[in-house]
């Protein structure tokens, strides 16, 4: 089989080609077509544990959610992980070949190409229909050579390109026409039509503007999707706003009912990662959930949450600076709840060791020694999708580890979770924790992370701590909310899949999709 390949390109960054895509996959899932999601080269800090146990960008596990498929490396051939300001660790095929300062990178372009042609190939080879997303612009003239990410692979495998851009950030037809200027004449070839991104207001006053589009460019304008309000897809890379209200409404909320509400604050650090992880805590109507940028001032809280880094040391030592390490011990002697996610956890600690500068200098760091644990960098990165019992209440957890650190100390002799060991056929944990906190030999259940003497702190390193509704509602009132109330993430995430399905169905041409995909000659052929 060669499947018809599509893709999805933005006239700039966060026009919408993540949630196109998705919303393309289960308006074709609904049309009973085998496809499946593609991005060729990904630079993102938020990423996923496929079943093949390697780690993709995490937007792709959602897009394969949307074609109701498990996540797999072939969808995410080429992630890169930034780590410094010019340089980042590459992954190829799921697995960290090492960290490459940004020249270094666009030398190896060829051998990353070889590999996303590979995953594209295997993919073609299983699917009806391939959905490409792009990066960032295609109109990125310095990057043009060797480009493996936009119109380079679109060239490369011969497929057609839909163009989206954002209205709602202002000059969308300057947007679309300066990106198809910049591309060489058989790259405009390929551009087989527009879609227009979060419009909102009466279709009227733009339709002469949509008529001078067509007859500038000789290209459709497929649709113009609308501003979905309260529409939830998990970000790539870019921090979301704290909250998911429009500004407006925002400040009214928390004027009116903050009082009655839990309050939760994130730093947010420099190279923070997997943030999505606090995705289930931004739409809860509980919580007054704030993502607090370092320069900020550092509000009051009920529970502090550190994230998960990329470069732990460097966040580490940015935290220090901003005054945050006083804080967190003026929050605990008052009572509140902190909790370390990953590298959260590690800084936690009373030491971090890179002896192999695997996320910089190498060389060792005094953690905020509020456990007594240490954790040394590895070189093999730990990758596993994993289920179990928060020690709070026995309440159910899943998520997932992603993490070259392994800690060690007395106080993982008590953990905050349990882990079934190789629990849904996942990649099983190396092994449990004997009573000195060192790795022993495996076991049937692994115990993760440590919950402090006092009750007031918990670590762990498992990401998608808080989509389990019964684990967040235990670790809710653990933080002092008595009446948690936790929605259902997972409903909430499959619904707006949903919702973007009808988008299309609705806002788009779909007789001009159904000609690109050609889904009559696939209905001829079965």
């Amino acid at each position: 089989m060669n499947a018809r390949t599509i893709m999805i390109q933005g006239a700039t960054s966060d026009a919408g080609k993540s949630t196109l895509v998705a919303a393309l996959c289960r308006w074709l899932v609904r049309q009973e077509v085998r496809v499946a999601p593609f991005k060729p080269q990904n630079m993102a800090l938020n990423s996923a544990v496929t079943g093949d146990g390697g780690e993709i960008g995490r937007a792709q596990a959602v897009q394969a959610q949307a074609a109701r498929l498990a996540p797999h490396t072939d969808m995410n051939p080429v992630l890169i992980k930034p780590n410094s300001d010019t340089g980042a660790q590459v992954i190829i095929h799921g697995h960290a070949i090492g960290n490459m300062e940004a020249l270094e990178y666009h030398a190896y372009k060829n051998t990353a190409r070889a590999a996303v042609l590979e995953s594209h190939r295997r993919l073609s080879a299983q699917y009806s229909v391939v959905v490409v997303e792009g990066a960032g612009s295609p109109a990125e003239i310095n990057l043009r050579a060797g480009d493996i990410a936009n119109m380079g692979f679109a060239e490369a495998v011969d497929c057609p390109v839909i163009l989206i851009a954002d209205i709602d950030r202002g000059g969308v037809f300057a947007h679309l026409v300066g990106t198809l200027a910049l591309l060489s004449a058989s790259e405009q070839a390929r551009v087989a039509g527009f879609v227009i991104n979060r419009f909102r207001g009466d279709l009227a006053l733009l339709q002469p503007g949509l008529d001078w589009l067509e007859q500038h460019t000789g290209k459709p304008v497929i649709g113009v999707l609308p501003y979905l309000r309260d529409l939830h897809l998990e970000a790539e890379d870019a921090v979301p706003p704290s909250s998911p209200l429009p500004c407006r409404e925002r400040v009214r909320e928390r004027v009116e009912v903050s009082v009655e509400k839990l309050r939760v604050v994130v730093p947010v650090l420099p190279h923070i990662s997997n943030h999505t992880d606090f995705d289930p805590l931004r739409l809860h109507p509980q919580l007054d959930f704030s993502f607090i940028a370092l320069g900020e001032a550092i509000p009051a809280a009920d529970l502090i949450i550190l994230p998960g880094s990329k470069a732990v040391r460097n966040d580490l030592d940015s935290l220090r600076e901003a005054g945050w390490e006083g804080a967190i011990r003026r929050h605990l002697r008052y009572g509140g709840k902190l909790i370390g996610i990953c590298g959260g956890l590690q800084m936690l600690g009373q030491s971090i060791h890179d002896p192999l500068g695997l996320e910089g200098e190498a060389g060792s760091s005094t953690g905020l020694g509020l456990l007594e644990l240490s954790t040394t960098l590895q070189a093999e990165k730990q990758l596993r999708n994993v289920r179990g019992m928060l020690m709070l209440e026995g309440a159910p957890v899943s998520g997932y580890e992603i993490h070259a650190g392994v800690s060690a100390g007395r106080a993982l002799q008590h953990p905050a979770v349990q882990l079934e060991h190789g629990a849904d056929g996942t990649i099983s944990p190396d092994g449990a924790i004997s009573p000195d906190g060192a790795i022993s030999p495996d076991g049937a259940i692994s115990p993760d992370g440590t919950i402090s003497s006092d009750g007031q702190i918990l670590a762990t390193y498992l990401h998608g701590l808080f989509e389990s509704s019964a684990a967040t509602d235990a670790l809710l009132r653990w933080a002092g909310l008595r009446e948690a109330a936790t929605p259902d993430y997972r409903a909430r995430r499959e619904a707006d899949l949903e919702r973007l399905a009808d988008a299309v169905e609705q806002y788009l041409d779909t007789a001009q999709l159904r000609e690109l995909f050609a889904l009559e000659e696939m209905s001829c052929a079965n």
